[in-house]
Parts: structure tokens; C-alpha cells; sequence
């Protein structure tokens, strides 16, 4: 491989020199023998102006038998051979021939364009006399305005030739050896050019390769130079950026490590691509990278978040159980590529907390009823006996048990409702007849305060799948609940049809409550007037178990309210 960069460059060179070369050998001979021939001929023109002053006496009968003599005598000195003509075409004299022995010339072309008047007229053509191809100058001789004679010069173009061929071979010569100078500056070029490449490859792919280490000299000058500081700069500014992504790197590797809770992340192709040793000791797999997550997490719940986390492109959470376990799942969708980051969060322990927490209200409820059961008998027992100041003691006695017992009812109801959870059973509940015996319930607590009780229904309000006495619990402690905190206006039930839900809205115009209460008002034993829920009896669970009741039936349940304005409460269930 020495290289394709060299070979490409070298022969680039090359093809230019041949070109040239090519060139010159092959159209340089061809104008330098037209312009040969053309000095010849000029040198031809430039004799026979001298000569016609010489001969032109001889035709005018000074002298005319020494024109053979002189013609030769010029002849041998010039290698140029020189005839004289007189205008009938016979020839006075010949420079190579005898006269007497020459044809007449009168037809030759040369004689007639001289005797048409043409001066220094040029022809080549065949001799006739020598048989030899020849270049004539022809000159026509004139005296008082009439022609006396031609005289023409003539030279063998193998002659020319000759001296034409010595001068291309001298030529063909000199250009071979500048050729050859030409290609050896060709290797010294391409050198000096595939040098600084070749070292910047190689510690190019040293850097591919991971060496930032690799530098290139600075020895080279010009666009080179430039380019090996150029270098430099960026292999020092690549081992400082791979240092630092290294040891982020190393930083983040050793957090995922350290997490106590299973991490690993999905690609697009439901692959793990990466997993901490929390999430393998979870999954009894020691390499479960490279692998599809249903193969490694055999767990339906985690199917489904999953699957939801990619459609919605926003992330999604869930409870699951694995291995006998209980995790709390989020998986969460990146920005690029698609991947997913799971954690799963061992949620066991706080699951038995609930657990033994629930079983523990159930049982002291249970066990509290028999004794306030006791105690509300001996109060009634006690009270028409009772007389003086003690009956405000026994009064207090009989309604404080009154509210420990709504407590405990209200407790048993909570557990019995988490206890169920969705295993509601159900059937087609017509909420507006349930509605209108809810208000039926409350039309004397809301006629001692002067309260107007209402129903907004369309006609052909649809039924619900849900358990008829769960949603008579439901409007009774929403109603109940407006009823006590409304002093004066009304109270009122609406039923909508939203979409393919039924929206129970229970509204009231009674105290309202103020906005930083409104996030807890379904939390249990929460009330936002304590003095009043004392006064009114209330056990802070209503709301709670309302909330349950609406869960258990896949519904949704939201508040709105304004101090002295009043409150509403809506509810939305699915219709059937």
C-alpha cells in the first residue's frame, strides 16, 4: 500500500508530464517544419533579389554566354539550384543541368505564375528533369515593362528533410531529458506532499485507536504547519474531554452500583442494555444484559408499564410482584433513542406495615364496640335518673360515645372498603332514583336549618355498574357532609352525562373551604374547622371513605370551594 495516496498523487504527475510530452512530440514537429520551410523560402526570396540584378544584364544581351558560368558558380556556393528561363519557356542557364539538354519550361507552373506578372511566387511540387520532389521560387525578370526572362530557384526537399529530421531528433532529445527531469521533480513533489499526509494518517489512527498520546511534528511549513498545530490542539483537547467522560463515567457507574433499589435500562428493541447488581440480585440473572426484558422480568404488570411508558412518551408507574415480593415500578422514556430507565423499588416492607396497620384498626374497632356498646346502654339506662348538674356530665358522657362509635363504624367501613378494593361487586344502579332517596333521607336536618334540597337530572339518565349500596354511602356522606357545614341557601345534587361518564356533582352554599385545606380533604381523620366537626359530630373519615367507594369503581372524585361562597364536590363514573 505504498501507497494509494502516493500512486494517486504520482500519477497525477505523471499524466501531466506524458501529456505534455505527448504534445509537443507530436504537434511541435509539424509547425516547426512549416516554419522551416518557411525561413527556407524567405531565404530563397532574399538570394533571388540579389541574383536578379546580377542576371537581369545578361538577358538584356550584355554578355548572355558567361550566364552558365555564373549560374553554376552561385549554384555550388549556395546549394541552391538556379535556372534561368527567357519568357518562351526555353532555359538560358541551370545551376545542376545543361540547357541544351533541358525540355523547354514554358508549362511548369512555377514559369507561368512568374510570367503572369506574380512575383517571388513558391511552389513544391515533383521535378520533372530530377524526378525528385523540390521547392521552387520562381522571380520574374522584368525590363522597360516587359518580362525578359524568369529566374527560379529550386532545392531538393529531401534536403530539408534532413536538416529538419536532425533538428526534431535534437528536439524529441531535449524533451525526453526534460521529461525525465520532470518526473524525477514529479517523486520529489509527491514526496513532499504524501510525507506530512501519511504521518497525519497514522497518528490519526493512533487517535482512532484511543492514543491521545499520538502528536504530529511541527517541522512542516505553510498549510501543513497550520494543520499540525491544529492537530496537536485537538488530540490535547480529546484526552482532556475522554478523561473527563471517563471519570463521570467511572462516577456514574459507581452510583448506579451503589443504588439499593433494581435499575436498568431498555432500548428501542426491548433489549437491557444496562443493569446495576440490585437489579440482578432481583432477577436471579448474573448477565442480563443483551437480553428482552420478558425474558429476565416474567411479570405481567411490568409488560404493561412498560408498554405504557412507550406510548405515552411521559413515563409510567406501577405496584408488582416478583419472587413474592411487592415493587414499586416507574419507568421513565429518554429523550433520544427511545430507551427506557426502570428502578423498581422493594415496597415489601411498607406493605406489611399497611397490612398489620389495617389489621390493627379492624381489631380494635371490633374490640371497641362491645364496651362503647356498654357504655351507651348504662348512659341510657342512667338517664332518666339523672338530675341537677350531672346531666351535663352524662350528656357529654352519651355524645362523646356517640362519636366514638361513628369513629368506629366509619373504621370498619374504611377497612372493610380497602379489604375489598376492586372487588366490588356490581350491578346497574339507576343514580337518579338513588339520588332522590338520598335527599328524601335529609329533608328534615335540612328543613331544621331552613335548607332548600335539589335534583338536576336530565330524563334518560343511563345506569352505572356499581354496588348500589357503596353509592348510596357515597351520596349520603356527600350530602351529609353539605348539609352540616351549610347554614342558610341550599343544597344540590346534578347528574351529566360527560362522554361515557356519569358526573355526580353534590355542591352546597354553605363556609367553604379555604384553599390550603383543599388538597387534604380526603385524607383521614383531616378536618379544616375541628371546632365545628367537634360541634357537628364528624369523625374526619366521610370524605375518605368516599374516596375509596369512587376508586373501587374506576371513577374519579374532585372538590371546589370558596370560603363563604360554598363547596361541590363531583364524582365521575363510568357509565355502563
Amino acid at each position: 500500500m505504498r501507497d494509494s495516496l502516493f500512486l494517486r498523487v504520482f500519477a497525477g504527475h505523471v499524466a501531466v508530464i506524458v501529456l505534455l510530452a505527448v504534445a509537443v512530440a507530436v504537434f511541435a514537429p509539424p509547425l516547426m517544419r512549416q516554419q522551416f520551410i518557411r525561413e527556407q523560402e524567405a531565404g530563397m526570396r532574399r538570394l533571388a533579389v540579389l541574383l536578379e540584378r546580377q542576371v537581369r544584364p545578361y538577358l538584356e544581351g550584355l554578355g548572355s554566354d558567361d550566364l552558365q558560368p555564373y549560374v553554376t558558380a552561385v549554384g555550388a556556393k549556395t546549394g541552391i539550384r538556379i535556372t534561368v528561363i527567357e519568357p518562351d519557356g526555353h532555359v538560358l542557364a541551370d545551376s545542376e543541368e545543361q540547357p541544351a539538354t533541358m525540355e523547354n519550361h514554358l508549362y511548369r507552373p512555377e514559369i507561368q505564375q512568374a510570367l503572369r506578372g506574380r512575383e517571388q511566387t513558391s511552389i513544391i511540387r515533383r521535378s520533372s528533369t530530377l524526378g525528385r520532389e523540390m521547392m521552387y521560387v520562381s522571380f520574374p525578370l522584368e525590363a522597360r515593362g516587359t518580362t525578359i526572362g524568369v529566374l527560379r530557384l529550386s532545392r531538393f526537399m529531401a534536403e530539408l528533410d534532413a536538416l529538419f529530421s536532425r533538428l526534431r531528433s535534437g528536439l524529441l532529445k531535449t524533451l525526453g531529458l526534460v521529461a525525465l527531469a520532470a518526473f524525477v521533480l514529479a517523486v520529489f513533489f509527491t514526496q513532499a506532499v504524501y510525507r506530512p499526509v501519511r504521518e497525519f494518517t497514522q497518528s490519526a489512527a493512533r487517535v482512532a485507536a484511543g492514543d491521545f498520546s499520538a502528536k504530529v511534528s511541527l517541522r512542516h511549513r505553510g498549510t501543513f504547519g497550520a494543520f499540525a498545530r491544529s492537530f496537536n490542539a485537538m488530540t490535547d483537547e480529546l484526552a482532556g474531554l475522554f478523561e473527563e467522560t471517563r471519570l463521570k463515567t467511572e462516577e456514574l457507574d459507581s452510583i448506579i452500583a451503589s443504588l439499593p433499589d433494581g435499575l436498568c435500562v431498555v432500548g428501542a428493541d426491548d433489549r437491557i442494555t444496562l443493569c446495576n447488581g440490585a437489579f440482578r440480585s432481583l432477577v436471579q440473572v448474573d448477565r442480563p444484559e443483551g437480553k428482552y426484558y420478558w425474558e429476565i422480568v416474567r411479570s405481567s404488570k411490568f409488560a404493561e408499564i412498560m408498554k405504557a411508558a412507550r406510548e405515552t412518551g411521559q413515563g409510567a408507574a406501577g405496584e408488582m410482584e416478583l419472587g413474592g415480593r411487592a415493587y414499586a415500578c416507574a419507568a421513565t422514556r429518554t429523550v433520544s433513542r427511545g430507551r427506557l430507565v426502570v428502578m423498581l423499588h422493594d415496597i415489601t416492607g411498607f406493605r406489611d406495615l399497611e397490612r398489620i396497620k389495617k389489621d390493627f384498626v379492624m381489631n380494635v374497632s371490633h374490640e371497641l364496640k362491645t364496651p362503647l356498646a356498654a357504655i351507651k346502654g348504662f348512659v341510657e339506662t342512667m338517664g332518666p335518673s339523672v338530675r341537677g348538674e350531672n346531666r351535663a356530665y352524662l350528656d357529654i358522657i352519651e355524645r362523646n360515645t356517640d362519636r366514638l362509635i361513628a369513629i368506629v363504624e366509619d373504621l370498619l367501613v374504611l377497612s372493610e372498603l380497602e379489604e375489598k378494593g376492586a372487588r366490588t361487586f356490581k350491578e346497574a344502579v339507576d343514580v337518579r332514583a338513588l339520588a332522590e332517596y338520598v335527599l328524601k333521607i335529609f329533608e328534615r336536618p335540612a328543613a331544621a336549618k331552613g335548607l332548600a334540597l335539589g335534583l338536576d337530572a336530565p330524563p334518560g339518565v343511563p345506569p352505572i355498574q356499581a354496588d348500589p349500596f357503596e353509592i348510596e354511602r357515597l351520596l349520603v356522606n356527600l350530602v351529609d357532609n353539605a348539609v352540616k357545614y351549610t347554614e342558610r341557601g341550599r343544597v344540590a345534587v346534578k347528574l351529566e352525562v360527560r362522554g361515557t361518564r356519569l358526573a355526580i356533582e353534590v355542591s352546597d352554599t354553605g363556609i367553604g373551604i379555604d384553599a390550603e385545606h383543599v388538597p387534604h380533604v380526603f385524607e383521614r381523620f383531616y378536618v379544616a374547622d375541628k371546632s365545628r366537626s367537634k360541634k357537628l359530630g364528624g369523625t374526619g373519615l366521610g370524605l375518605s371513605i368516599a374516596k375509596h367507594i369512587v376508586q373501587a369503581h374506576q371513577g374519579t372524585i374532585s372538590v371546589k370551594s370558596r370560603p363563604g361562597e360554598g363547596t361541590a364536590f363531583t364524582v365521575e363514573l363510568p357509565v355502563s
